[in-house]
C-alpha cells in the first residue's frame, strides 16, 4: 500500500507556520511573556494548518537553498507585521506614560519583565487592561483574521515591494501618536490647568507656597479622573484592533 506524500503542501504549511509564529512572538496580546513559547508555536502551527487551503494552491516546491531563504523571508515578514500591530497598540502604553509624566508618577517607574515595558503605574495598568480586553472582547480574533489575509498581499516565498511595509509602518506610527494624545489628552489638559492655577496662586500670594501642594493635588486629580479613561478603554481597544486589521490589510 502506498501513501502519497505532498511535499509542496508540507513546505507551504511550514512556511506559513514560520510567519505565524514570528507574528505571535512580536504582536500583542500573544507577545506577553506569561504565554509559554511552546503554546505560541503550537498555535502558529494550528493557524498554518487552518490557512493551508489559502496558501497551498499554486505553491511550487523549492530547492534546499531557496527553502531556507524563504524561511528567513517569512520570519522577517511575520516579525514586521507583528511590529506593525505592536506600534498600533503602543498607543495605550504611550497614553499611560503621558499620564504618569504629567501626574507625577514617573519617579515610580519600573521594568515589567512579563510585558517587557518600562513604565510607572498607569503605563503598566493600561497595558495589562488592553491585553485583558483583547482576549475578553475577541479583538485577538480580528487580528488573526487580518494576519491570514496577509498571504494575499505577501505570498509565500514571493518577492514583494519593500515600500509597502515602510508606508504601513509610517501610518501605524502616526496612528499611535494620534491615539495616545486622544486617550490621555483630556486628563493632560486638566493637569496642565492645575499647574497654571498653582502658578497664578503663587504669583498672587507667594507666602502660601502653593507649589508645595502641587504634587499631592496632581496625584489626587489623576486618581479621580483616570477612572474615566479606564471606562473608555474597551471602546478604545476595539478601535485599535480594527486599526490593526486595516494596517495588516493595507498591503492588499
Amino acid at each position: 500500500m502506498e501513501f502519497p506524500f505532498a511535499l509542496d503542501w508540507l513546505e507551504a504549511v511550514m512556511l506559513a507556520g514560520v510567519r505565524m509564529v514570528a507574528f505571535l512572538v512580536v504582536a500583542p496580546p500573544f507577545s506577553y511573556n506569561a504565554i509559554p513559547v511552546r503554546v505560541k508555536a503550537m498555535l502558529g502551527l494550528g493557524l498554518a494548518l487552518a490557512v493551508s487551503p489559502r496558501v497551498t494552491p499554486g505553491y511550487v516546491s523549492l530547492d534546499t537553498a531557496g527553502f531556507f531563504t524563504a524561511i528567513v523571508l517569512e520570519v522577517a515578514v511575520g516579525a514586521a507585521l507583528g511590529f506593525l500591530v505592536l506600534i498600533v497598540f503602543s498607543a495605550v502604553q504611550a497614553a499611560g506614560g503621558l499620564i504618569d509624566m504629567f501626574g507625577g508618577f514617573q519617579m515610580a517607574q519600573a521594568f515589567d519583565p512579563q510585558s517587557m515595558i518600562n513604565g510607572a503605574q498607569f503605563t503598566r495598568l493600561f497595558q495589562m487592561t488592553a491585553l485583558a480586553l483583547l482576549f475578553a472582547s475577541g479583538g485577538y480574533q480580528l487580528i488573526l483574521g487580518g494576519l491570514t489575509r496577509t498571504f494575499t498581499a505577501f505570498p509565500l516565498a514571493g518577492a514583494f515591494d519593500l515600500a509597502a511595509p515602510v508606508q504601513l509602518m509610517t501610518t501605524a506610527v502616526t496612528q499611535m501618536f494620534l491615539a495616545s494624545v486622544q486617550i490621555a489628552g483630556p486628563l493632560i489638559v486638566v493637569l496642565f490647568l492645575a499647574d497654571v492655577g498653582l502658578g497664578l496662586l503663587t504669583r498672587v500670594a507667594p507666602a502660601l507656597n502653593a507649589f508645595a501642594l502641587g504634587f499631592p493635588l496632581k496625584i489626587l486629580l489623576t486618581m479621580l479622573l483616570a477612572s474615566m479613561v479606564v471606562i473608555a478603554l474597551p471602546a478604545i481597544v476595539t478601535a485599535l484592533a480594527e486599526s490593526s486589521v486595516n494596517v495588516l490589510r493595507g498591503g492588499e
